[in-house]
């Protein structure tokens, strides 16, 4: 009944669900902390992975992590945005996958955010998110209706 939870990640009936990299918003760890905001507030996500030069996943970025650092005591110093570079203050805590993983660990690293990053030979490969993975399940668990046998006549 659970096999599916055995498939790796990039099994076909999955990974159509990936989004691929040059599709995802991310940042590098050498951009300011103005033009990750600029890219969180137009793909009005609330967070995003941030790469290496290398494209290396290492870290995440957030408006909170971002507003965290400019907030002063009387304003927010917004004059401080471009100063700040995104490696500084990001969050080192990645969640992240690579495309042999199980279904299983992906669903288990899910509850913990909202998306997880997918990794191929250490590199970023794409993400997927909670919903997708939870529309994943349902599609997989449904049981078909019963058919209704003919009524006798």
């Amino acid at each position: 009944m659970t096999e599916w939870m055995n498939r790796p990640v990039n099994d076909p009936s999955f990974s159509k669900l990936i989004i691929p990299a040059q599709n995802v918003a991310c940042v590098e760890d050498a951009n300011s902390a103005e033009h990750a905001l600029l890219v969180l507030i137009k793909s009005r996500y609330s967070s995003i992975p941030v790469l290496s030069r290398k494209n290396q996943v290492v870290g995440t970025i957030s408006k909170t992590i971002i507003l965290d650092h400019v907030l002063g005591l009387e304003r927010i110093e917004v004059e401080r945005l471009s100063t700040i570079q995104v490696g500084q203050i990001m969050s080192k805590e990645i969640h992240e996958i690579r495309l042999e993983d199980s279904l299983r660990k992906a669903i288990q690293l899910a509850i913990q955010t909202p998306y997880l990053c997918i990794v191929q030979n250490g590199l970023f490969h794409g993400l997927v998110t909670r919903r997708a993975l939870l529309a994943y399940i349902i599609e997989q668990t449904k049981v078909p209706a019963p058919t209704r046998s003919a009524e006798k006549v």
